[in-house]
């Protein structure tokens, strides 16, 4: 089977995985509450399972009921998400995808976030 960082989510999946990263762990109930238009209990159930076949949850039995957590930390999750978006959108170009989000986001940026993002890229020029 193939790790959870190597495997595509579908957009359900991912926001299953936003639910249950922000509540730490969540029964296929709890998800359900949470879901934008959420189909059935079932197709939650299934969808769970799926995500515990790719190996992106777990679940531990409490009591009468399966509860899910995140087998990989959400930064982890993050990183190779953001990986697989570099490769596929940027043609493996950090450059490039940092251009493009400073292009999106060069009217929203307060001169703080200007100057906090001036010292991570001179801090990572320090590291090689």
């Amino acid at each position: 089977m193939a790790k959870h960082s190597e495997r595509h989510l579908s957009r359900r999946e991912r926001e299953i995985m936003e639910i249950i990263y922000q509540r730490g762990q969540a029964t296929a109930a709890e998800v359900m509450e949470q879901l934008h238009d959420p189909p059935g209990y079932s197709a939650v159930r299934a969808l769970l399972r799926i995500l515990e076949e790719k190996g992106a949850l777990r679940h531990e039995q409490q009591g009468p009921r399966y509860v899910f957590l995140p087998t990989v930390t959400h930064e982890k999750a993050r990183r190779s998400a953001l990986k697989r978006m570099v490769e596929v959108f940027f043609h493996g170009s950090t450059e490039a995808m940092v251009a493009t989000l400073l292009d999106m986001s060069h009217a929203r940026l307060t001169p703080d976030e200007w100057e906090r993002l001036g010292q991570l890229i001179e801090r990572s020029r320090k590291r090689g």
